[in-house]
């Protein structure tokens, strides 16, 4: 007699990695549970851990792709923008017209949660919005070199610009309207944009100042 065997369903790693992610974003790593898992990938838990070896793992892998799709974001709107100051406004213009998760920067939620522990999770999430943080830094080191902005720290400006983005997201976590989230980022963005308007006027000044001959 043939014994018949019960093989495991192939799974698209993308497809349950993606699953994960948004599981993982929505709840945050302790709330989210072995059993949240298998519904969200339809996968049996003998099989999670076979294809991401432990929940942490797991955590990990979803944290840094979303890290390096944050990542690839900066960099194409800034590839698509006319400057490099124009690619730091179209950032903020774009962080307030994603309201539709309800939730603020997956890094940021991470290092809230896990700040009061020891984790590797925790420290990988610092140690990206610190890479993100320089992606804005040469943002604004293109920017002074191309001489839309005058009298700015590039690295000051960098912390400035991460800690108004995260506080924007947050605003989204904490329910705030489409609307009003836009009004917001477009304030935002005004206010970089109106860096160009101030180094236009130190240029100004320190020609005016150059007594005539």
């Amino acid at each position: 007699m043939l014994l018949s065997m019960t093989r495991a369903r192939p799974y698209d790693r993308d497809v349950a990695l993606n699953a994960a992610l948004d599981l993982f974003w929505r709840k945050g790593f302790h709330a989210t549970s072995l059993k949240d898992l298998e519904t969200a990938l339809s996968m049996k838990p003998g099989s999670i851990y076979a294809a991401f070896t432990s929940k942490e793992a797991l955590f990990q892998e979803t944290l840094h792709r979303y890290f390096e799709a944050e990542q690839r974001r900066v960099r194409a709107l800034a590839e698509q923008a006319s400057s490099p100051l124009e690619g730091l406004v179209a950032h903020v213009r774009h962080a307030g017209r994603c309201s539709d998760t309800g939730r603020a920067c997956m890094l940021v939620k991470t290092v809230l949660e896990l700040s009061a522990e020891q984790s590797t999770a925790g420290a990988e999430a610092r140690r990206y919005l610190d890479a993100l943080r320089d992606e804005f830094r040469d943002l604004f080191v293109a920017a002074v070199a191309a001489g839309e902005i005058a009298g700015h720290d590039p690295d000051r400006m960098a912390r400035l610009y991460q800690t108004k983005l995260i506080a924007l997201k947050i605003e989204v976590q904490r329910g705030l309207g489409a609307v009003e989230l836009q009004v917001l980022a477009d304030d935002m963005a005004e206010e970089i944009a109106g860096l160009r308007e101030a180094a236009a006027s130190t240029t100004r000044d320190a020609a005016s100042a150059i007594p005539s001959r």
